[in-house]
């Protein structure tokens, strides 16, 4: 169980560093930045559309929210953009994905 969770850890890790590189691609479209600019602000802003002190909807809209604006963003870049990015990351980490 242990192991699983680190293994999640370091695959969350990986794909916030791609998604780093994929904002500072000079071929990501404006629009694409702009909803990963927006799902990052949403996670790091102290206040929500819903308060987290509602039961289970406090929690929930950080749950579909932030994966939208991801989903939508991802479908506006062309992929060879986002595997150039994993590219990177794991010719830095010395590990294929």
């Amino acid at each position: 169980m242990l192991d699983r969770l680190k293994t999640v850890g370091r695959n969350l890790k990986r794909e916030l560093e791609v998604y780093r590189l994929v904002l500072k691609h000079e071929r990501t479209p404006r629009l694409a930045r702009i909803l990963l600019g927006m799902a990052i602000g949403y996670v790091l802003l102290p206040f929500d559309l819903i308060p987290d002190f509602i039961p289970i909807l406090g929690h929930l809209d950080d749950v579909i929210i932030v994966p939208l604006l991801v989903i939508a963003a991802l479908r506006l870049i062309d992929p060879s953009v986002v595997e150039d990015c994993r590219a990177r990351i794991e010719e830095a980490e010395g590990t294929p994905a």
